[in-house]
C-alpha cells in the first residue's frame, strides 16, 4: 500500500555538482569511467524510470549541461550541498508544484541504488518529512529526498547559520532514515554510495565496475 508519496516516479531529481573538485584536480563531472562521463552515468542512473527531467544545480558557467536543465544556486557564496538543494526545492515549487519533495543525488557516486527514489519514499509519512540514505553505518545526506515546505526554514537557516553542516539542519526536522546493503562482486562489498574525490578512487571506481559486470 502507498504512502505519503504515492508515485515516487512523479518526484523531481536534482544531481547536485556545485562542488569545487579541489581534490580531483578537475572537474569530476567530467571524469569518465569506462569512458563514459561522471555526469552522464549519473544523470542517466537517477532519471530511470522518473517522469520528470532531471536537473543540474551548477556554476552558471557550467561549461556543458549535456542538455539537462541548469539551475545554479539562489543564494551566493558557494554554501554547500544545502544552497543546492534549497535551490532545487524553489526550482520545484515554481516549475512542478504538484510535488512535495524533490530527490538529489551528487555529481561523484556513480553506484547508487537504481531503486534508490522509490526505497526513500517508502517510510515518508508526512509532507514535511525528510528522508536520507545510509550505508555501513554512514549517513548520507546528500542522497535524500526533501520536502520543497522546509525551503523557507532552509533558506533562513543557510543565511544564519556560519557552519552550515547538513547534520545541523535535519536535526530540526523529522528524517527517515533508509538503510542500504553492500553490493556482492567478486572482489568484496561494494558500498553503493562509493564516492570519487581523487583520481586514485577512479581507479578503484573502474576496478569495482569491472566487477559489477562481471558478477551483474
Amino acid at each position: 500500500m502507498p504512502g505519503f508519496i504515492a508515485d515516487p516516479t512523479e518526484i523531481p531529481p536534482f544531481l547536485l555538482a556545485g562542488g569545487r573538485s579541489s581534490r580531483m584536480g578537475a572537474n569530476k563531472a567530467f571524469a569518465l569511467l569506462s569512458n563514459e562521463r561522471l555526469l552522464t552515468r549519473i544523470a542517466t542512473r537517477i532519471g530511470q524510470g522518473q517522469t520528470i527531467p532531471v536537473a543540474l544545480n551548477a556554476d552558471v558557467d557550467w561549461p556543458d549541461t549535456e542538455g539537462l536543465p541548469l539551475v545554479p544556486d539562489i543564494v551566493p557564496g558557494k554554501l554547500g550541498p544545502l544552497a543546492g538543494i534549497l535551490t532545487g526545492m524553489r526550482h520545484a515549487a515554481t516549475h512542478y508544484p504538484q510535488a512535495s519533495h524533490i530527490v538529489t543525488v551528487p555529481i561523484d557516486s556513480p553506484f547508487f541504488p537504481i531503486d534508490l527514489v522509490a526505497r526513500l519514499a517508502e517510510p515518508i509519512e508526512g509532507r514535511d518529512e525528510i528522508a536520507v540514505a545510509a550505508s555501513l553505518g554512514r549517513d548520507h545526506p546528500v542522497f535524500g529526498l526533501w520536502p520543497v515546505s522546509v525551503a523557507d526554514d532552509l533558506e533562513s537557516w543557510l543565511l544564519a547559520d556560519e557552519k552550515r553542516r547538513v547534520r545541523d539542519f535535519l536535526a530540526r526536522h523529522t528524517v527517515r532514515t533508509v538503510d542500504f546493503p553492500t553490493v556482492k562482486t567478486p572482489i568484496g562489498g561494494l558500498d553503493p554510495f562509493f564516492n570519487i574525490n581523487t583520481p586514485d578512487d577512479l581507479i578503484d571506481a573502474e576496478r569495482w565496475l569491472a566487477a559489477l559486470e562481471e558478477n551483474p
